[in-house]
């Protein structure tokens, strides 16, 4: 269940990242920081979607740890750009608020998984 929705969310997050970085780049003029900006949080959706055919438990959890580090990754990313004020807090604050709910279902994921897989090695062990 989760799965579904971090594929749908990190999906939505990935567009608003793509449309926040042609407004950068066309209103702002700003290419430097607007390309990091795209490669983390169109990241984030992409490593979810491979984590859907990972070979193993262990791909799996490899995969969504990428994904986490990227949505912490895009988190630094605006908080740059809102800080240098090419982006007011009023303008990042949504992406910021989206970026830390995919860290959150991120995180709780791979919590269940890893505790799932302990549980498994576990009862392989007996």
């Amino acid at each position: 269940m989760k799965d579904g929705l971090i594929a749908r969310k990190s999906l939505a997050f990935a567009v608003r990242i793509v449309k926040a970085v042609g407004y950068l780049k066309k209103e702002k003029r700003e290419y430097e920081l607007a390309n990091q900006l795209l490669r983390s949080g169109t990241s984030i959706g992409a490593n979810v979607s491979e984590s859907k055919y990972a070979e193993s438990d262990r791909d799996f959890v490899s995969k969504l740890k990428i994904a986490l580090k990227e949505a912490n990754e895009t988190k630094y990313w605006l908080r740059v750009l809102m800080l240098s004020e090419i982006l007011s807090g009023k303008e990042t604050q949504s992406l910021m608020d989206d970026a830390e709910e995919l860290v959150i279902i991120l995180t709780s994921i791979l919590k269940t998984k890893q505790e799932n897989m302990s549980k498994q090695e576990n009862m392989s062990k007996q």
